[in-house]
């Protein structure tokens, strides 16, 4: 009977008993990398939408003279707002054309870019700008064919919402435009190894850092920089 243990425990109980601690050894190993192999793709695809929002945000002030507080507000812009653009006719290089616009403007002062226009295109020598409003969708990411509007409000991989904020602070005396938009790791990692995230928030709360990707502050002007970058 005991020599029936031995070699149940020899051949049996025992390699199982060894497989199964490889295995565990083997995941232990693996576990981190595949993490930080999916955090790295979950992170370039978060930065690309981040940027995306920092692009139409940059865009919203441009025109409005403030950020927006929200990313509807974004989308609504997008959709249906208007840039102005404005375009130089002639050469600054062309001393003919200089010598002509200065002649011009001297004999009639209010003359408008669209009476100078209609001389340029008659073949007058001309140097001028003219504004043309030009609505949003068709200036920004026209050539981008993964780019979707309806998004930019989520968080990839989870559908939560991205985290938006904007302000204005005095900063030395002048009033300052500030905007920040985050996506925690909570959210964005969110069916990866939670240990391994809570971990990562652990020691981006330790550094001092944001635990997740953030661009922009509503705490001091930052160039509207990203936390990756």
């Amino acid at each position: 009977m005991n020599s029936i243990l031995k070699k149940v425990l020899t051949y049996l109980i025992l390699p199982a008993i060894i497989v199964g601690l490889v295995y565990l050894i083997v995941q232990s190993i693996m576990e981190p990398v595949e993490f930080n192999k999916q955090k790295a793709f979950r992170e370039s695809v978060a930065v690309q939408r981040l940027k995306d929002i920092r692009d139409l945000q940059v865009a919203y002030k441009n025109v409005n003279g403030k950020y927006a507080s929200t990313v509807d507000s974004l989308k609504l812009f997008y959709n249906e707002g208007k840039i102005k653009v404005v375009m130089q006719i002639g050469s600054k290089d062309d001393s003919l054309a200089m010598v002509n616009t200065t002649n011009l403007k001297r004999r009639n002062p209010r003359i408008k870019p669209e009476q100078m226009l209609e001389l340029y295109n008659q073949g007058q020598k001309l140097v001028f700008e003219i504004q043309n409003e030009i609505p949003v969708r068709d200036t920004l990411f026209n050539e981008r064919t993964d780019f979707n509007v309806d998004s930019l409000a989520l968080i990839p991989f989870c559908g939560d919402s991205v985290i938006m904020e904007s302000t204005i602070k005095m900063v030395s005396g002048v009033k300052v435009p500030l905007f920040e938009a985050s996506m925690p790791y909570k959210s964005l990692l969110r069916g990866l190894n939670n240990q391994l995230r809570i971990n990562l928030d652990a020691e981006r709360n330790d550094q001092g850092r944001y635990p997740g990707l953030k661009v922009g502050s509503v705490t001091a002007p930052n160039n509207n920089a990203g936390n990756w970058e």
